[in-house]
């Protein structure tokens, strides 16, 4: 293991000192760095929380700012926060409006999210809840409640924060919370395991020659391991999965994410994006918005994951808007 760390152990509040370090928008509650919130909370604002394991920037932490989130709660890596630290976050973030929790498919999140609201309750605050499933790979159609989410949740962090920056109730910002859930879908690829400090060690193998279709942001099994194919026949592959379950016309407009998963450079994420590119032209769909680089990691995983969210005319006004946040910043056009 070659990793710029000192004791394993500290990884987590090391990195999340020095996020904090350089970042003085941003702070914590309860004396736990795992809690992290907007310095500036928007009186009056429905909140935005989200959480899950660390590991995975800038995906949670990253996110928190101006136009997007107002807290997130971590947990070790790939392990969830607990209900205690989102609890805490969810009673700094409340300005009155309610919050919104907005987090991952995995049973552990699921439970501490669950716990966190009801703790929230007793203090009189509304909770409301959307658990993005965009990843297609990890279960059939007709089946989506059983499917992870991954890299296509941005999406619905973009299309909430700007929902709620315009003032909307929480039942509103909770509405196309899902608006934008449903109509998000993620295929992922891995050509490369990832080590966990704590392990020291990769946490699967995969060979030099081989790829694994699908393949889940924790090294959950994808659909299909084979021997790594030209960029474009990945392409055609994943984007086929996501063709497949949903009905576009020529016309439609899209915003499209190809997020690289910690350890691809930035020019092969372009050459996959050339090729979604095309098939879209294909069908007549403009790539109306498009982001390409890291959104939500796996430590250095080397593989890349392809995001579409379905526009309409609310969802491409809302991820239109600007939003500032450390690792992510938008300005209105």
């Amino acid at each position: 293991m070659k990793k710029f760390l000192n004791d394993p152990v500290n990884f987590v509040d090391e990195m999340l000192e020095g996020i904090y370090g350089a970042h003085k928008e941003l702070t914590y509650v309860a004396d736990d760095k795992r809690c992290m919130v907007t310095a500036k909370p928007k009186a009056g604002k429905v909140g935005i929380a989200t959480g899950g394991g660390s590991g995975h920037l800038p995906l949670f932490l990253g996110y928190v700012g101006d136009g997007m989130l107002d807290g997130a709660a971590v947990g070790g890596v790939f392990q969830s926060p607990s209900a205690e630290q989102m609890y805490q976050v969810t009673k700094q973030i409340d300005q009155g409006a309610g919050v919104l929790y907005i987090y991952g498919n995995y049973s552990g999140d699921i439970i501490n999210f669950d716990m966190a609201a009801e703790l929230a309750d007793l203090d009189g605050i509304q909770v409301k809840q959307v658990v993005g499933n965009d990843d297609v790979a990890s279960s059939v159609v007709g089946e989506e409640h059983k499917r992870r989410g991954v890299a296509g949740i941005f999406f619905v962090y973009k299309a909430a924060g700007a929902a709620a920056s315009e003032g909307l109730s929480l039942d509103e910002v909770t509405r196309i919370a899902d608006k934008a859930r449903s109509r998000t879908r993620t295929m992922g690829v891995a050509l490369s395991s990832c080590v966990v400090p704590e392990i020291g060690h990769a946490t699967f193998s995969i060979g030099e020659d081989e790829m694994e279709i699908g393949m889940g942001i924790h090294g959950e099994p994808g659909i299909s391991r084979k021997k790594l194919a030209p960029a474009d026949k990945v392409i055609d592959e994943m984007m086929e999965r996501i063709f497949a379950e949903t009905d576009y016309k020529q016309g439609d407009n899209v915003a499209v994410l190809v997020n690289g998963l910690g350890g691809t450079p930035m020019e092969e994420l372009y050459i996959l994006f050339r090729r979604v590119a095309q098939l879209l032209d294909q069908r007549g769909v403009k790539a109306k918005h498009v982001w390409v680089g890291e959104f939500a990691t796996s430590m250095e995983m080397a593989g890349a994951s392809v995001s579409v969210l379905h526009l309409d005319e609310e969802l491409d006004r809302l991820v239109a808007a600007p939003a500032n946040t450390p690792f992510f910043k938008h300005f209105a056009s």
